[in-house]
C-alpha cells in the first residue's frame, strides 16, 4: 500500500521530456533514460537469469539489510532469489545504458545479490573496474558463477558486512569512485552513512543511484536527506531509482522523470 500511494504522488509531480529545460537532463532522458534499442550484453545476461530462475537448488542465507520484500526465511530458493531480489531487465538494462554513456573507471555497487546487475554494470565497458559487497558468501558464489559464465573478468567481490567491509574498501581504492550504485540495505541510517563514506571519494563528475528510493518511508527520508546535502547539485527521481550528480557549475535542480 505504501508503494502504491507513493506512486501516485509521484505520477502526480513526474513528467517527461516535454518542458525539461536543462540541456544535461534533457540529453540524459532521451539517449539513456528513454532508449528503446538493445545491446549485444542483454541476451547472454538474460539466458543467465533464465537458468537462475529455472534453478532447484535452495540455498542459507545471511540478510544484514532490510530483509525479503516477500518476507522469506534464511532458507530461499535459488529462483524465487532471482524473482524477487534480481533487478528486472527494465532496470538493470538502464543502469547497463547510463554507465555505458557516463564512462565510468571505477564502479561500485552496494548489493551484489546473484550478480546479474552486476554483469550489466560490467558488461558496458570491459575496461571499467566494478567492485561489488555481497554480505552472504552462498549468494556471493552464486554471483561468481553468473561472472564466469558470462566471462566477466573486471568485476572484484567483497564479502561480509558492508558496515565491516565498505571503509577499508574505499580506503584502498587506487582511483576515485566514478560510479555507485546503492542496493545494499534499504534503511534510513546505514544508506545515509554509505553516502557519506562514498562522498570522500567522489569526484565533480561522479554519479550515484540509489535504488528503492520510494520503497519505505525510511528511505524516502533518505533520499530527502541526499537532494537536500550541499555537495549534490542535480538528482533526477525517476520513482525505482534516484540518480544523483556533483556537476559543480549546475543549479541546484531536482527532476521528477517517468520511464
Amino acid at each position: 500500500m505504501f508503494q502504491l500511494l507513493a506512486y501516485f504522488r509521484f505520477w502526480l509531480r513526474s513528467g517527461n521530456a516535454h518542458g525539461l529545460h536543462s540541456p544535461f537532463v534533457f540529453g540524459l532522458y532521451t539517449a539513456v533514460v528513454r532508449h528503446t534499442g538493445t545491446f549485444g550484453a542483454y541476451a547472454g545476461i538474460e539466458a543467465r537469469r533464465r537458468e537462475l530462475l529455472a534453478s532447484p537448488a535452495s540455498v542459507s542465507v545471511t540478510d544484514f539489510g532490510a530483509g525479503s520484500r516477500t518476507g522469506a526465511g534464511q532458507q530461499r530458493r535459488v529462483a524465487d532469489i532471482a524473482r524477487t531480489a534480481a533487478k528486472p531487465p527494465r532496470l538493470a538494462q538502464l543502469l547497463f545504458r547510463l554507465v555505458n554513456y557516463c564512462r565510468p573507471a571505477t564502479i561500485l555497487e552496494l548489493g551484489t545479490s546473484l550478480g546479474l546487475t552486476t554483469a550489466y554494470l560490467a558488461a558496458a565497458d570491459s575496461r571499467h573496474r566494478v567492485l561489488t559487497f555481497e554480505g552472504c558468501p552462498n549468494v556471493a558464489a552464486l554471483a561468481r558463477e553468473t561472472f564466469a559464465a558470462l566471462h566477466l573478468s573486471n568485476i572484484a567481490v567483497v564479502e561480509g558486512n558492508i558496515d565491516h567491509t565498505l571503509a577499508p574498501a574505499l580506503a584502498a581504492l587506487a582511483a576515485p569512485l566514478d560510479f555507485a550504485f546503492f542496493d545494499g540495505n534499504h534503511r534510513y541510517e546505514p544508506t545515509l552513512r554509505y553516502f557519506e563514506l562514498c562522498l570522500a571519494h567522489r569526484t565533480d563528475d561522479s554519479v550515484f543511484v540509489f535504488d528503492d528510493i520510494h520503497w519505505s518511508a525510511d528511505m524516502e527520508r533518505a533520499w530527502e536527506v541526499i537532494k537536500a546535502h550541499p555537495d549534490v547539485r542535480l538528482t533526477v527521481d525517476l520513482f525505482h531509482i534516484g540518480l544523483v550528480f556533483f556537476r559543480k557549475n549546475q543549479p541546484k535542480q531536482h527532476f521528477w522523470l517517468r520511464i
